[in-house]
């Protein structure tokens, strides 16, 4: 059986590798809906979407089609942080109980503002489930993460914290804002407005559902299946029971699927927008930031290597690198020119970072989640298109070239 797959969108000259690869995601790689964006220079030069909204129609996914991105969502959500830094409202070295004294419970009082971004401050866990209602009261969810005890010794180790890394992000926001405003809205105030951007962290009613991606989810029999690319590391942590990463997925039964779930304030984890809307807001990032007032001294912080604790990641069982909630690339880097770049993989394949070398923000998001720790074939070959085409001298230019609307693609429903 086949199907009719669009694809649409600009490419810049000298950036047609981009959508060639785009198209063969459809053809060849098991693509059901997907988006991939580029800023470079602060000009955008890739702007592609295609493939189905959702994966059991043939519903396109249209110009202003949005997806959750999961994870993802971790890196945008990390850039309010920077703002209060360069505001000088948060200090990253500065102990987190100055800001919010209830935290010092359970011997919290000396964990820095920089260690739960960073994924040190052992804070992976929550004694209890949550629920919607919960996560929409923030007073209660403050209580709830003041009174958290360290799974290690905070600062000794690092480990990725899977959910409850944006709850600590947003109280520290709601803390510092002179205004209290949550997370999501300090966002969508100081960033989303000022650079017109599609995302939301806690999507908006008036968003109408036929701008909503629906999510193919993970399956075990698609698990099984991971098992030939998922690192053995990761996947012993993930089957067995008492594992830090397993418990860390265990107290929110979110369906990605839900609009009540998205409507919520997840800033780890539930972010919808465009590809276009992340790419913009990492361009802002690479290109130093400051048409959102960051300042030098706290892009330099984001763009310093990163020292982690210990050389594992005591969730994932697997070396990675973060820095003040951002992925980075480590000293073998799979993504940018150098350590200096950042971004945030998502659950399933998305990816979006900046590249302050190169001069790029960048963003993949799709609807068909896989089970890629990182370098998704998917998106990997969009990003080493973008990386090859910036590489070429004669690739700058200010015309970019309208590609075809619709592209009749023979395509299996997966």
């Amino acid at each position: 059986m086949t199907a009719t797959t669009h694809v649409a969108g600009i490419v810049a000259p000298g950036f047609e590798a981009v959508r060639a690869e785009f198209a063969r995601n459809f053809a060849e790689r098991g693509e059901i809906g997907a988006a991939v964006a580029a800023y470079w220079h602060g000009e955008k030069v890739v702007d592609l979407w295609g493939g189905r909204r959702t994966p059991e129609s043939d519903a396109p996914w249209n110009e202003d089609t949005m997806v959750v991105v999961m994870s993802t969502t971790k890196g945008l959500s990390a850039m309010t942080l920077a703002l209060a830094n360069a505001r000088r409202w948060l200090d990253y070295d500065a102990p987190v109980a100055r800001y919010w004294p209830e935290f010092a419970q359970n011997g919290k009082a000396q964990v820095t503002v920089r260690q739960p971004p960073g994924h040190e401050a052992g804070l992976v866990l929550l004694d209890e489930s949550l629920s919607l209602a919960k996560l929409r009261d923030l007073d209660y969810m403050a209580r709830l993460l003041a009174r958290q005890k360290p799974a290690w010794p905070p600062g000794t180790r690092h480990g990725y914290h899977t959910m409850t890394l944006g709850l600590y992000m947003q109280e520290l926001i709601r803390r510092v804002d002179p205004a209290h405003r949550t997370l999501g809205r300090f966002f969508h105030d100081e960033i989303a407005v000022p650079l017109g951007l599609d995302f939301y962290i806690g999507l908006p009613p008036e968003i109408p559902d036929e701008r909503l991606a629906k999510v193919k989810l993970l399956s075990p029999w698609r698990g099984l299946l991971a098992l030939r690319y998922t690192p053995v590391a990761v996947t012993m942590k993930m089957i067995r029971p008492g594992s830090l990463l397993r418990r860390s997925f265990v107290g929110l039964s979110a369906d990605p699927n839900d609009r009540s779930y998205l409507e919520a304030e997840v800033p780890a984890g539930n972010g919808v927008g465009t590809a276009r809307a992340i790419a913009r807001a990492y361009s802002a990032f690479a290109e130093d930031g400051a048409e959102l007032g960051l300042v030098p001294e706290t892009f330099a912080r984001i763009t310093a290597p990163p020292v982690m604790a210990g050389a594992l990641d005591e969730v994932l069982g697997v070396p990675s690198y973060f820095s003040l909630g951002f992925l980075r690339p480590g000293p073998e880097p799979f993504f940018g020119l150098s350590q200096r770049a950042f971004g945030a993989p998502g659950a399933g394949g998305s990816f979006a970072f900046a590249d302050p070398d190169a001069h790029l923000g960048y963003a993949y998001v799709m609807n068909k989640l896989d089970f890629y720790l990182e370098n998704d074939p998917r998106e990997k070959a969009l990003r080493d298109a973008v990386y090859r085409a910036i590489a070429r001298p004669t690739a700058r230019t200010g015309a970019v070239e309208i590609v075809g609307a619709s592209k009749h693609l023979g395509v299996p429903f997966p």
